[in-house]
């Protein structure tokens, strides 16, 4: 029998490269809303919480059918670490769920369905730990050594072969995270005991991190997902 799944959305209020981004309008709701909606339509989960430091977006997040978590100051800063916000959520909220899956609304870029499969295949393979990623095919990757001389990361470049006979690399894409609380709690990291990665299109790769990045993802979520979500 499978037990309770929880959303928890992550959402402060403060942001130096996109001033209010969780509140502003993104395909015609506000961002945050995108990821509590994307939650509620999920069979599968059985409570969504949004936590934030911002009492206007508790207030869009109740509006929109989400609980709210009031998230202390300290843990609410540019520095702060997801983590330290799921603790506290898990301290207000219990920890006796079967999984918990942490979104943050700046990447949008879900399909109605992914949730679902992403829990299902969960259960299925039994992992502790998870995350929505893609297929990176032709990204060749370098980077420096301390040295600072260019070193090969994802394949050999004394040794070349096809792009065919290569092993898959894959991309973490920010949009679901997924584990148990026993596990989280333990390891104190979003990942821990048997990881699994639920794969998506690399187009969903793409997130709202400086203003530059907002056009080209509301481009990409009314071209890939309007029909979808029934946009104007």
């Amino acid at each position: 029998m499978s037990g309770k799944v929880v959303s928890i959305i992550l959402a402060r209020g403060g942001s130096k490269g996109i001033p209010r981004k969780n509140v502003l309008d993104f395909c015609g709701k506000p961002l945050v809303a995108w990821s509590i909606l994307q939650s509620l339509n999920t069979p599968e989960i059985d409570e969504v919480y949004v936590s934030s430091d911002s009492e206007e977006i508790l207030k869009i997040a109740e509006k929109y059918g989400a609980k709210t978590i009031v998230r202390p100051d300290e843990i609410a800063g540019d520095t702060a670490k997801s983590e330290s916000a799921i603790e506290h959520a898990f301290k207000v909220i219990g920890s006796s769920q079967e999984i918990a899956i942490m979104l943050e609304p700046t990447a949008p870029l879900r399909k109605p369905d992914d949730m679902s499969k992403a829990i299902r295949q969960f259960r299925a393979e039994n992992w502790d730990s998870g995350f929505s990623g893609a297929i990176l095919e032709d990204f060749l990757i370098w980077k420096k050594n301390p040295e600072g001389i260019l070193e090969s990361v994802n394949y050999d470049y004394r040794n070349q072969v096809r792009r065919q006979d290569r092993q898959p690399d894959y991309v973490e894409n920010g949009a679901i995270y997924f584990f148990r609380p026993k596990t989280f709690l333990e390891n104190k990291n979003r990942f821990g005991g048997k990881i699994g990665v639920y794969l998506m299109d690399f187009w969903q790769s793409f997130e709202i991190d400086n203003p530059e990045d907002w056009n080209f993802v509301e481009l990409l979520f009314k071209n890939y997902l309007g029909n979808l979500y029934q946009l104007n």
